[in-house]
């Protein structure tokens, strides 16, 4: 099983284009799945080619064409049915991030929590543990959801939302989703501008 150091980055590129792992989420850029992936980490990555998994700590950096994604450790993995896995971890000092340009619309998807997986399957993200996604349009936060856990559905352009951290500005664990009016969100990103993000009919807080 090799282990591979931060100068061999584009050796450990890649191996991951070798194990299916450019496919990220189908709602978004379409153009990132056929850009060079590149890995950088502080610490030597372990590479499994017979297992067909990756393995790398210390300030991880995952980018391909817009998308991007940060952790203090990521575990990438292929199942036997072809589907592309992906773990990344984080903590509550520093949190694990992900950011990537919608398809079609010069908007932003970034989310941060302590651990966020990628579903290939499913086509979802989930972040967990003070969970935080928005959707930008340039600078301007234009929806914002948080939450314990948020599951971020690619194919439907939905999320759903689950309980949420219990601080002392909010001691019941409520969920906050600040969601733009359509007619707002059309008016603002005429003519070019994409569809708001729709929350799913589950929203709501955990009892």
């Amino acid at each position: 099983m090799p282990t591979l150091s931060r100068p061999r980055c584009l050796s450990l590129a890649f191996a991951l284009v070798l194990l299916g792992l450019a496919a990220w989420p189908a709602g978004a850029e379409k153009a990132d799945r056929s850009k060079p992936m590149t890995l950088e980490s502080d610490q030597p990555c372990t590479v499994s080619l017979l297992k067909q998994t990756s393995l790398c700590s210390g300030n991880v950096v995952i980018s391909q064409g817009t998308m991007q994604i940060r952790a203090d450790r990521l575990e990438l993995r292929e199942t036997p049915e072809g589907y592309q896995m992906a773990q990344a971890l984080g903590s509550a000092a520093r949190p694990a991030s992900f950011r990537q340009k919608r398809d079609g619309a010069d908007e932003f998807v970034e989310g941060q929590a302590q651990r966020i997986d990628y579903d290939g399957r499913a086509g979802t993200l989930r972040f967990e543990g003070a969970a935080v996604v928005r959707r930008l349009r340039g600078a301007t936060v234009a929806d914002e959801i948080q939450g314990a856990m948020i599951v971020w559905d690619s194919l439907a352009e939905s999320f759903n939302v689950q309980g949420g951290d219990k601080t002392a500005a909010n001691p019941g664990g409520r969920v906050r989703a600040v969601i733009t009016p359509r007619a707002a969100d059309a008016a603002a990103s005429a003519p070019a501008g994409g569809a708001a993000l729709k929350p799913s009919a589950t929203l709501g807080e955990r009892r």
